[in-house]
């Protein structure tokens, strides 16, 4: 199994290109479903998770070529001869469920696995099925599979999510394209991956209001014709690669960065010492005066503090000067890389939802190992700053969210390799 050593060298410098939002074009690829014509994405992240939405979009009889190393992901629909998204390949990535409400929409019937994906908190299906069951389908759950079918078509209708999720939003929202009549999301996802969404599906000829704010109001259309995509930026991503200056000092100019996207996490880094300055070409980030200062952060929905940079900080406050206190109110089970951010020799303590930081003067690399996608970077930030080698076992996670991440952290002057596993 691979691994990745980091060594603790000093400042960065450069620049880091950031690639399309991963979660974006997840959700972006079951909508070729929606339509008989093809549906081309461009500014394609090349990850793992991409790859295996591919096979799923494949295994129900889409054709999806891959094109320009992969930055470019050409699909179409026009035959889609199964309705079954098997576990074999659902379990692995929980954006597989995203399949459901197209299928619905466009075939009338689904049968679909539930999702794998990070073990950071349940995240059940709850919301999307109360949302489609509401537009007219029938949902039964029958050996981990979900049966859905919609005798009389989809129906337009007023749904209010007890919990604004970023998924049930998105599955209901692409449903609700095809329905009859006018459907209303209320307490809807307000993420830039659901404005992505809507942007690609209003080319594709739907009638979308609304998205960016709580209420999104879709008047369905018969049908949905081909388009040309270009996937947001992966804020995710650029909030990562801003946190490498933030730790090691520097200099680090973000390329396609928005400020836009991450205004509440730009306000934190900037509160703990940080400077963020707007390019023409990105985000310029730089840290060159001592420690940073601790700063408090709770997680929220956009347009609040993203929970999928929570690691990432922690790692940023393990060398802060003062005490800092995270709470996560997104997802349970999120703390997992606090005992190996520990081993490095951090000062943390958890208590259910919230974790306290004491900042030390500088950790030291120890053999870590990576627990999920977003803990697995959060040890490699530390292990930029930490005094010798760390080494970060299980980076398996990485490759579902990140492209060449030593390549891109190297060219910044990070010294950091992969080496193969046995």
């Amino acid at each position: 199994m691979d691994s990745i050593v980091v060594t603790g060298n000093g400042p960065l410098s450069g620049e880091i290109p950031i690639a399309g939002a991963k979660n974006a074009c997840l959700t972006l690829m079951p909508a070729t479903l929606l339509s008989e014509e093809p549906l081309t994405l461009t500014n394609a992240p090349r990850l793992s998770d991409i790859k295996t939405m591919t096979q799923l979009l494949q295994s129900l009889g889409a054709e999806v070529t891959s094109m320009q190393d992969g930055q470019v992901q050409a699909m179409s629909s026009h035959d889609i001869n199964n309705h079954v998204a098997e576990y074999d390949i659902v379990r692995k990535m929980r954006a597989s469920n995203l399949v459901l409400g197209p299928m619905l929409a466009r075939l009338g019937q689904a049968v679909v696995s539930l999702p794998g994906g990070c073990a950071i908190g349940s995240r059940p299906m709850d919301l999307h099925i109360f949302g489609l069951e509401k537009l007219g389908a029938e949902i039964e759950l029958k050996d981990g599979y979900l049966h859905a079918k919609v005798p009389g078509g989809l129906k337009g209708a007023v749904i209010e999510f007890g919990f604004a999720s970023v998924g049930a939003t998105e599955n209901v929202l692409m449903a609700a394209t095809l329905a009859k009549g006018t459907t209303v999301l209320r307490n809807a996802a307000r993420e830039p991956e659901i404005v992505d969404l809507a942007n690609c599906l209003r080319k594709m000829g739907a009638q979308i209001e609304g998205d960016g704010t709580s209420e999104i109001v879709i008047q369905g259309v018969d049908r949905l014709h081909g388009a040309t995509h270009p996937v947001v930026t992966d804020r995710i991503e650029l909030g990562t690669y801003m946190l490498a200056p933030a730790i090691c000092g520097g200099e680090v100019e973000c390329l396609g960065g928005r400020r836009d996207l991450l205004e509440a996490f730009c306000q934190k880094l900037e509160a703990a010492g940080v400077e963020v300055t707007e390019t023409e070409r990105g985000l310029k980030v730089s840290r060159k005066n001592g420690r940073v200062q601790a700063v408090d952060v709770t997680t929220e929905p956009f347009p609040g503090f993203p929970t999928d940079l929570q690691a990432q900080f922690m790692a940023l406050m393990c060398t802060a000067e003062g005490d800092s206190v995270l709470e996560e109110k997104i997802f349970e089970n999120r703390f997992m890389h606090a005992p190996e951010l520990q081993r490095m020799g951090a000062r943390i303590e958890v208590h259910g939802g919230t974790a306290k930081v004491s900042g030390v003067d500088r950790m030291k690399g120890a053999p870590v190992m990576a627990t999920d996608l977003r803990a697995s970077v959060s040890l490699i930030l530390a292990g930029l700053a930490a005094e010798g080698d760390t080494q970060v076992n299980r980076v398996y996670h990485l490759d579902r969210g990140y492209e060449r991440l030593v390549e891109k952290l190297r060219n910044v002057g990070a010294k950091i390799e992969r080496t193969a596993g046995s």
